[in-house]
């Protein structure tokens, strides 16, 4: 493991009006206990999952890959300010990683073939090839097998979103196997129930305030797909 905790102090926020600063979870949780190989982050949309990972990634140094050309009709100054307000507890220092994010991917493939036309040879630690030429599922796959077995901090933000189940099995897979290698620590952000099921993965819920740790079949997404699962037709009748 690389990084033990992530600590926010509320006390510092330089507002209490604008988004994170006033969302109860950034106020009432002051610690995010990440000391394990694998931290799960699960809850609904809007509840602070992608921020939190976003303001680690800052924190740790680990650059966000992400398109500067699009400005928001609505412009919030302090929308990336959270890391700001936080503290790292390492374990033996700062290690490089990665944040993916699968709506910041694309920029990141057209970005490294540019890159590759002066210098082919940086395809090599991608899986060979340019991730462009590949469906979006499998560029994605491509970029979790090279980049997964370098040592460091990995931060993900819903990789489900183009996967297969059966690739998304397979990245559960390539998770454990390099966080049990011991080089490589994992931090995700999911919907998806086969990845929260994760073995020795710890999952923090952030339906609750402040954030708690949750068994896997106590999450709301278990729940749902269980139900759903055994009775589909009473779920679809519903609707």
């Amino acid at each position: 493991m690389h990084i033990k905790r992530a600590l926010l102090y509320p006390e510092q926020y330089p507002t209490n009006e604008c988004y994170p600063f006033n969302q109860d979870l950034f106020t009432q949780t002051r610690s995010f206990a990440l000391d394990a190989p694998v931290t799960l982050l699960v809850g609904e949309n809007g509840t602070g999952k992608s921020t939190l990972l976003e303001a680690i990634s800052h924190r740790c140094g680990i650059h966000i890959w992400r398109s500067t050309d699009r400005t928001p009709l609505v412009v919030n100054r302090y929308k990336q300010e959270l890391h700001k307000f936080m503290r790292i507890e390492w374990v033996d220092g700062p290690v490089p990683g990665s944040y993916f994010a699968s709506d910041m991917f694309r920029d990141f493939a057209q970005i490294l073939d540019e890159w590759a036309r002066t210098d082919p040879g940086i395809l090599k630690y991608f899986g060979g090839g340019s991730l462009m030429t590949l469906s979006h599922g499998q560029s994605l796959m491509s970029y979790f097998r090279s980049r997964y077995r370098i040592k460091g901090l990995y931060l993900l933000d819903e990789p489900e979103t183009a996967l297969s189940p059966s690739s998304q099995i397979e990245l559960v897979r390539l998770i454990r196997e390099m966080s049990l290698a011991g080089h490589a620590q994992f931090i995700v952000a999911t919907h998806s129930p086969i990845l929260l099921a994760c073995p020795a993965a710890r999952i923090l819920s952030f339906d609750s305030i402040p954030v708690c740790e949750v068994a896997y079949e106590d999450t709301e997404h278990y729940k749902v797909y269980k139900a759903f699962m055994e009775d589909r037709d009473k779920y679809l009748d519903g609707a």
